[in-house]
């Protein structure tokens, strides 16, 4: 017997923190969720859309929030910018090229503190029209949970970045008269989340 427990003792020292941390899954509530972008257009303004549609997963030690794995997916036809004709045109193979690429995914890779309070920085992999690229995402939150009327326990999180288009292939462009460009380059990106518990 005494051996036995030596023997477990053992077993336990030896695992990886990972599998004796208490880890919890969160879905993301696809009809709850969204992201936004907003790109420079004609150097006088800014266009702004959005996707729907994200799906993914949270799955973390509640105790060590840098823990975190994030992995995401968006069906990239469903983006819009209240626009029927630009929205086609970014869906087509001058931008997005959906039919070839229909979704964009985001998996973390290390997840670290924010300098500010209750904050959390994820780099990860972000792949869109077939390119992946490392990128950080700034994550505000999450929020405490809460119970909804349902029994189901919820929190929300936000994302936010800035990209560069032309790295993922979204290079297409048209030089104005006065030598600026028609679409710049930088992205900002605002992704916000209501995430459910997994009761699984």
């Amino acid at each position: 017997m005494k051996y036995f427990l030596l023997l477990a003792t053992g077993f336990l020292l030896i695992l990886p923190c990972s599998a004796l941390a208490e880890t919890t899954t969160w879905k993301i509530d696809t009809d709850h969720s969204g992201a936004q972008f907003s790109i420079q257009h004609m150097v006088i303004a800014k266009v702004r859309g959005g996707f729907s549609g994200i799906e993914g997963t949270v799955v973390v030690d509640e105790k060590n929030l840098t823990s975190a794995v994030f992995e995401a997916s968006i069906p990239v036809a469903t983006i819009n910018t209240g626009n029927a004709r630009r929205d086609d045109h970014l869906r087509s193979a001058d931008f997005f090229d959906v039919e070839k690429y229909p979704q964009m995914t985001f998996r973390s890779k290390k997840v670290t503190l924010g300098e500010e309070e209750n904050t959390l920085k994820a780099l990860g992999d972000l792949t869109m029209r077939g390119v992946t690229r490392e990128v950080e995402l700034l994550i505000s939150g999450p929020t405490p949970p809460i119970v909804d009327p349902w029994g189901n326990i919820r929190r929300g999180a936000r994302a936010t970045t800035t990209l560069n288009r032309k790295d993922f292939g979204l290079a297409w462009n048209q030089v104005l008269e006065t030598g600026g460009l028609l679409v710049g380059e930088e992205v900002d990106i605002v992704i916000d989340v209501e995430l459910i518990r997994d009761k699984n």
